[in-house]
């Protein structure tokens, strides 16, 4: 836009603000260094999954223990008298008195150590999450925990329906009805059992899962 001052005859010239706005610098060039970014984050990104996953298992492994522990204890101090017309003559209800339940008291010490010893190799699988080889041992004696601990745990419970429910056909009686806190102590020694059969199916899986995406790289 052009103007002219009467006084001093001289014209002055200005740029309009669109022109200015419109002048703009070239865009820059693409950065050499984002695919290696992308690359740097993707791979923190694989290994603290694996982490992750090592954690679960250490945590799953604690609840483990203390389900199993639980059971073989609880089990291990059920003991019940009843007094029979004198104090002299009692009846007893023990554990020990069913092979059963001494199977089960056995299988779920065991599971109880094994599962403390290995809380070192998951330790390892936490600091090295990458590392296969704990993984594949945890995996092959954690399947044995299960058989081990299943087997146990359904022997244990068929027993313990009996003494609720009896068996009219083999004439045996309800001795739940007298001896009361046995029968509730080994119910939850049993269900005890089976929680920590379910945490051990779950890290079954996990260790499975973390080798399969150990092959695939």
């Amino acid at each position: 836009m052009a103007t002219t001052n009467p006084e001093t005859s001289s014209t002055t010239i200005n740029i309009g603000d669109d022109k200015a706005k419109s002048l703009s610098l070239p865009p820059p060039p693409p950065s050499t260094a984002a695919p290696k970014a992308t690359f740097f984050r993707m791979a923190r990104a694989k290994g603290g999954s694996r982490r992750c996953l090592s954690v679960m298992d250490f945590a799953l492994r604690i609840v483990a223990i203390g389900a199993t522990l639980a059971a073989a204890v609880t089990m291990g101090t059920t003991n019940e008298s009843l007094p029979f017309f004198t104090p002299l003559f009692r009846f007893q209800a023990s554990y020990d008195d069913m092979p059963a339940f001494t199977f089960f008291l056995i299988g779920n010490a065991i599971a109880g150590g094994y599962l403390v010893l290995s809380l070192c190799y998951s330790m390892v699988s936490i600091v090295r999450p990458r590392a296969a080889g704990p993984r594949l041992l945890l995996l092959i004696f954690d399947t044995v925990m299960v058989a081990l601990t299943t087997a146990s745990a359904s022997s244990a419970a068929a027993i313990v329906y009996l003494a609720h429910n009896g068996n009219a056909s083999a004439n045996w009686v309800q001795i739940c009805q007298q001896f009361q806190n046995f029968c509730q102590r080994t119910s939850g020694a049993v269900i005890a059992s089976f929680i920590a059969v379910v945490v051990l199916i779950l890290l079954v899986f996990m260790s499975a899962l973390a080798l399969r995406r150990h092959s695939r790289q």
